[in-house]
């Protein structure tokens, strides 16, 4: 793992627990970005032959580490843009249940239309009470984000893949940004129909990158409007030929931060999603059980079975200016201070947090 953590020059200086903010930047992506930035400084402009395969490249990656079908695999420049296309097609007599206060691009375009809106309350009973508004009401959308932005409460997988079974005609939508790339997923077992995410978190992407996955079942319930000349290339003659994915990319797409993204994917791969799963799941109990014994953290986190590795901490704007003095990169975060761990943090730095809270 030490040779892993020496190409990330940032965690020479911090502890750096911001991973739900950015993914850092290491340094044989920096390479291959800087070679690229020179291609085109030489050639003066992203040349198509180049720019296109680099991009089924990504599509083709996408696709084999997370179990989807290719053709499924929509590339877009964010989960909030690609959100908002896939709803301006869904039937506005749609009635969904969404999570309360879940992250603002997940339920904002929802509120927006003309949907009939219901909310669960995240709590450490969230499973039984989505299921339980589910029955009553007869949803037909459940929208959510793997992991809560704020209090890192992540949704039980193998109750998604339940539920899915139990009312097949219900499409259930995730936002993967703060969960992709924290463990293996394979998306044609998960029971979710859209799992959309950015790629500057935990995919360690850089900005302007992300991908839209779907199910057959989401390509019966969603009408896309959303079109543009990159929809469809030169060789496709009609409208009826265009893959549904394609519906998400209208316009142009940069090789530089898909190339990135596909870059990280092959270093993370490489690395081994099962380890790195592995390594973070080490990461989370050791930060619940130091935090929790410290009485820092929300009842309904500590009564969870298990966690994500983001963790809000009861603190102010005292503590936080503490940490950050102190080399520990987190962020505010509502009432508290949030820190976010991934297969590069180390037990050893939630201690050093640990030692750092008890003697501010």
């Amino acid at each position: 793992m030490e040779k892993i953590r020496s190409q990330f020059p940032i965690l020479k200086q911090y502890i750096y627990a911001n991973t739900p903010v950015f993914g850092p930047m290491y340094e044989d992506l920096m390479d291959w970005r800087q070679e690229r930035d020179l291609d085109l400084l030489i050639h003066g402009t992203e040349l198509p032959q180049k720019r296109g395969p680099l991009l089924e490249k990504t599509r083709s990656k996408i696709a084999e580490v997370f179990a989807c079908k290719k053709e499924n695999v929509a590339l877009i420049n964010n989960f909030s843009t690609g959100m908002n296309f896939l709803l301006e097609g869904l039937d506005s007599s749609s009635k969904v249940l969404v999570l309360d206060k879940d992250y603002a691009s997940v339920n904002w375009p929802f509120e927006r239309r003309e949907f009939e809106m219901h909310y669960a309350v995240i709590d450490e009973n969230i499973e039984d009470t989505i299921a339980e508004i589910i029955e009553k009401e007869q949803i037909n959308v459940l929208a959510f984000a793997m992991v809560h932005w704020q209090n890192g409460i992540k949704i039980d997988l193998e109750f998604i893949k339940q539920l899915k079974s139990k009312y097949p005609n219900l499409l259930i939508i995730s936002d993967g940004t703060q969960f992709m790339g924290t463990q293996a997923f394979s998306f044609q077992n998960s029971g979710i129909d859209v799992l959309a995410t950015s790629g500057y978190k935990w995919l360690l992407g850089g900005y302007g990158n992300g991908f839209m996955l779907f199910s057959e079942y989401a390509k019966e319930r969603v009408a896309v409007k959303s079109i543009g000349d990159n929809t469809a290339s030169v060789t496709l003659k009609s409208e009826g030929a265009i893959p549904f994915a394609k519906y998400f990319e209208p316009g142009h797409l940069s090789g530089h931060s898909f190339g990135s993204l596909l870059f990280s994917l092959n270093f993370l791969q490489k690395i081994g999603f099962s380890v790195i799963g592995k390594q973070n799941e080490i990461l989370s109990k050791k930060a619940k059980s130091v935090f929790g014994a410290m009485n820092l953290l929300e009842t309904k986190v500590v009564n969870r079975k298990s966690s994500s590795t983001i963790f809000n901490i009861k603190g102010d704007d005292v503590l936080f200016q503490h940490l950050m003095n102190n080399g520990v990169m987190c962020a505010k975060r509502g009432s508290g201070i949030r820190f976010g761990f991934h297969f590069y943090n180390t037990v050893e730095e939630i201690n050093q947090i640990a030692e750092l809270i008890e003697k501010r």
